[in-house]
This record gives structure tokens, C-alpha cells and sequence, in this order.
């Protein structure tokens, strides 16, 4: 429960200052949340009214890349990359963060070898360095690794933003499983 607390004091906070700028201040805001390092959620921010008036201006690439941050992970910035302002070293570890919550959200089980393609690391000792001090220690996931199997078994991951029309997806999953929870025990 901490860490959910801790995020929705940040979200509050940079949304009431993301109210007040405009223009190239809202840029320099931009940056300073993507890569605040206890900072994983992204969409209160996005939906501010100051920061989409950037849409349509010089500054619109960076809209463009909290977008990223909310839904997107490190391969889909190196697919970008030329659409988008170049990462700072902050920037670059928190996507590379919420990569690995990306991948958590659909297995449970994370290879290495995947995890080592998807995040840019050339060695197991790099990345199990990065899933301790950056992931496990930061409270974003909780898990074991297991050298010998070359995985991270995941049990507990934090949650990204909803993309757009996922809402909708996971309404309709609980719906079915309502209804076929009434066929089995229709005194529901």
C-alpha cells in the first residue's frame, strides 16, 4: 500500500503543477516527472489541460513521449527514437522499469534472456543488479530469481496506466466472468 500512496501524493503534486505552467516550463515539468525515480503512473498528468495544449506547438514531441512513459516501454522509445527527445540517464532506467512491469502484467515468469533483449543488458550480472537495486528495492515488483533457471518468478508487480481502450477490454472480462459465475450459482 505504500508505494500507492507514495504515487498518488507524486501524481497530485506534479498535476497541480502541471496546471499552472505553460510552454517551455511544461517541457522542463515533462522531464523532471518521467524521471523522478519513485514516480510509475503517468495519465493524471496527461489528461492536465495545460500539458495537451501542447499538442500542435514545438513542444508537442514531448506530450508524444509522456505518452510513452504511460504506456510504452524501452523498445518501443529505441522504435522512436527520432520522433522523440533523446532520454537522460534517468529517464532511460525508468523506462526500462516500467518495461519490466510491462512484461509482468502478461508473465508471471520472466525469462532472462528475454529481460536482457527487452532492456539493453548484456549480461546477468547487469541485469540482476538492475532487478534488485531498481525494481525489487524500489517496491515496483516483488519476486525470486532464480540463477540456475535463468527467470524471475513475479509476485507482486505494480500496475501501468490503463491504454487507451483497455478499460473497456477489462469490463468485458469481468462481465463474462460474472455471468458464467451466475450460471454455475444462480442464487448469486
Amino acid at each position: 500500500m505504500e508505494i500507492e500512496q507514495k504515487q498518488a501524493q507524486l501524481i497530485d503534486h506534479f498535476v497541480k503543477q502541471a496546471s499552472t505552467l505553460q510552454g517551455s516550463s511544461l517541457v522542463s515539468l515533462i522531464v523532471q516527472l518521467t524521471s523522478h525515480n519513485s514516480l510509475f503512473a503517468f495519465s493524471e498528468i496527461l489528461a492536465v489541460p495545460n500539458v495537451l495544449q501542447l499538442q500542435g506547438t514545438e513542444h508537442a514531441v514531448y506530450i508524444d513521449m509522456l505518452r510513452l512513459f504511460a504506456h510504452g516501454t524501452w523498445s518501443d522509445y529505441k522504435s522512436n527514437a527520432s520522433l522523440l527527445p533523446p532520454l537522460v540517464p534517468d529517464q532511460i532506467n525508468k523506462l526500462k522499469q516500467l518495461t519490466v512491469l510491462s512484461l509482468a502484467e502478461t508473465n508471471k515468469v520472466l525469462s532472462y534472456d528475454q529481460l536482457l533483449e527487452q532492456l539493453d543488458l548484456s549480461n546477468v550480472r547487469e541485469l540482476e543488479d538492475f532487478l534488485i537495486n531498481e525494481c525489487m528495492y524500489m517496491g515496483i515488483i516483488k519476486g525470486k530469481l532464480d540463477h540456475l533457471k535463468r527467470s524471475v518468478e513475479v509476485q507482486f508487480a505494480a500496475g501501468r496506466d490503463l491504454k487507451p481502450g483497455q478499460l473497456g477490454n477489462i469490463i468485458e472480462t469481468l462481465t463474462d466472468w460474472f455471468v458464467s459465475y451466475l450460471v454455475i450459482d444462480p442464487m448469486c
